[in-house]
């Protein structure tokens, strides 16, 4: 019998008319829309479906649209398979904001609940940095400790006549396949790329985000996040999360609570995390929601795994034989 994780994508697998053909084909998840609809107050759903893609890039509506399809697909497969998370996967994960989709899998939050966290991530990422202070990019052909490396010099800024002074650039994401994401003062990353390159990095490129996520620019983010989420109820997962932070089981609801709040300026573990899955005896990989970013690291990190993702009525179709 395969040994399941659940995964859930983050933010950078949002696309124009995500959802719109799951809620076309299914009941289940046209119930899960309308609940983040509700939850929110306005019509988030009608976005995500018909656009505009500029609106829908905005983190504060990336985020909650991005969970809604991943619990849309999950709600469907309950529903048309009565898959039971708890008893069919070892444990769940997701990428960034993923990590609060893969909760709600898992019965800590409810969907309305998980909606309303994520406005408000997403609303307090984006005001912590004013527009045009602080990117991110990725370096494609690395590891971990060369991006270390690259970060240490980039944060140097010299100024003829001045004392050198530093700049925050940090690792944002440890993807793992050789991509590392940096993020930071927007001078800094600059210079990333321009070291990276000199450096021989295979490609180095600014990435088109509104804010510099995962780094300690996003303090103010952090403080409003730990105010939410301790005025929230988190139950007991009904399997373990891997978390982000620490690439470690959490079960704990304040633990979890803990890590939800380090994860907003802490770097996203995702390399060592799907390695710690397979080290708990994982063998299969099942991406729920839109695109296959997840999946594709997967395979690049446990080439000996098995992958899929259900984002659509078709690879919906496909999971439902499986289950």
């Amino acid at each position: 019998m395969p040994v399941y994780a659940f995964i859930f994508p983050g933010q950078g697998s949002q696309f124009a008319g995500m959802g719109r053909d799951l809620a076309a084909a299914f009941a289940p998840a046209r119930e899960v829309f309308e609940e983040v609809d509700d939850a929110l107050g306005e019509r988030l759903s009608k976005l995500m479906f018909a656009g505009p893609i500029e609106d829908l890039t905005l983190t504060q509506n990336t985020q909650p649209a991005l969970m809604a399809v991943s619990l849309a697909v999950l709600r469907v497969l309950q529903r048309e398979a009565g898959l039971d998370v708890a008893a069919r996967a070892a444990v769940v994960a997701g990428h960034s904001l993923g990590e609060y989709s893969a909760l709600a899998a898992a019965g800590s939050f409810d969907v309305a609940g998980a909606a309303r966290l994520l406005r408000r991530r997403g609303l307090a990422m984006q005001r912590a940095v004013p527009a045009g202070e602080g990117g991110m990019a990725a370096l494609l052909g690395t590891e971990l400790e060369q991006a270390r490396e690259i970060c240490a010099a980039a944060a140097v800024l010299q100024a003829e006549g001045q004392p050198d002074r530093l700049e925050v650039i940090e690792v944002a994401n440890d993807n793992g396949g050789g991509q590392v994401v940096i993020s930071g003062a927007t001078g800094a990353i600059a210079r990333a790329i321009e070291i990276a390159r000199e450096r021989g990095i295979r490609r180095a490129m600014p990435l088109p985000v509104s804010a510099p996520f995962h780094c300690s620019l996003m303090a103010p983010a952090a403080d409003a996040m730990r105010e939410a989420l301790g005025e929230t109820s988190i139950a007991p997962p009904r399997l373990p999360l891997i978390a982000n932070v620490t690439a470690a089981k959490a079960t704990a609801p304040d633990a979890i609570r803990d890590l939800l709040v380090r994860q907003v300026t802490g770097t996203v573990r995702w390399r060592e995390s799907v390695q710690a899955m397979t080290a708990l005896g994982v063998d299969s990989f099942v991406e729920l929601g839109a695109g296959k970013v997840l999946s594709g690291l997967c395979k690049r990190i446990a080439p000996d795994a098995a992958t899929r993702s259900a984002g659509t009525p078709e690879e919906i179709e496909e999971l439902l034989k499986l289950l």
